[in-house]
């Protein structure tokens, strides 16, 4: 799953409500992957949302890479989403405001620390660029999957990130979520399904072992930047 952000106002998030809107992706600005959105690319997935009576989940960190059950957890409901001349516009209410977890959220939306939307998605259709100052992808038809309230880019180097957070932890599940973000990881830089999956199962396998022999974190991040070695 890819991501890209957008910066928004949090001036407009009422007290009570907790509502507010903003952009969750912009058409004509190239990411840091070098892709654009074109106009039109959410059209077919809002239908699809439409037909199931919702829409895409409101997450945190994209679910913070969903180490526990509070990180998969909505922190708010979208109430609208639509494309526009900019791009995806999106209107919903954070939820659960007297916890503090709800505080916590609203709060740092209100002072501008928690100023950023993303939206996760999967790419369906795309063209490449042929030229130089072309974008890398244009991308055509999206899937959406969620849309996040972040404080920083989700690219790359911040899946690396995570991979260090969770490698703290040798857990089953952050095992397999170490070996689902390599799989991605892999099929981002042009890797196959089959090659992706095959070098992160050998991946995780690599690092039952490594579990075993008490195997540090620098040489487990090195596995993960490198998982066909």
């Amino acid at each position: 799953m890819e991501r890209i952000e957008v910066k928004f106002s949090a001036d407009g998030v009422d007290a009570q409500t907790g509502a507010f809107t903003g952009y969750g992706a912009v058409f004509g600005n190239i990411d840091s992957y070098g892709d654009v959105i074109q106009k039109g690319a959410f059209k077919d997935s809002l239908k699809e949302w439409k037909r199931e009576k919702k829409l895409p989940p409101m997450l945190v960190q994209h679910g913070g890479w969903m180490m526990t059950d509070m990180d998969a957890l909505p922190i708010g409901k979208w109430e609208e989403m639509e494309e526009d001349d900019t791009g995806l516009k999106v209107g919903g209410r954070l939820i659960n405001l007297d916890t503090e977890r709800g505080k916590s959220i609203y709060g740092a939306m209100k002072e501008g620390v928690l100023d950023g939307m993303s939206i996760g998605y999967r790419v369906k259709e795309f063209s490449y660029g042929t030229k130089p100052e072309e974008p890398r992808r244009t991308l055509k038809k999206i899937e959406l999957v969620e849309v996040s309230v972040v404080t920083f880019p989700a690219n790359g180097k911040a899946r690396v990130d995570a991979i260090k957070a969770a490698a703290q932890d040798f857990s089953s599940g952050n095992v397999a979520m170490m070996k689902r973000l390599v799989e991605e990881n892999l099929r981002d830089a042009g890797f196959s399904g089959s090659e992706a999956k095959a070098a992160a199962s050998a991946m995780a396998s690599k690092i039952g072992a490594m579990r075993e022999a008490g195997t540090g974190l620098d040489e487990l991040v090195q596995l993960m930047r490198n998982p066909k070695s």
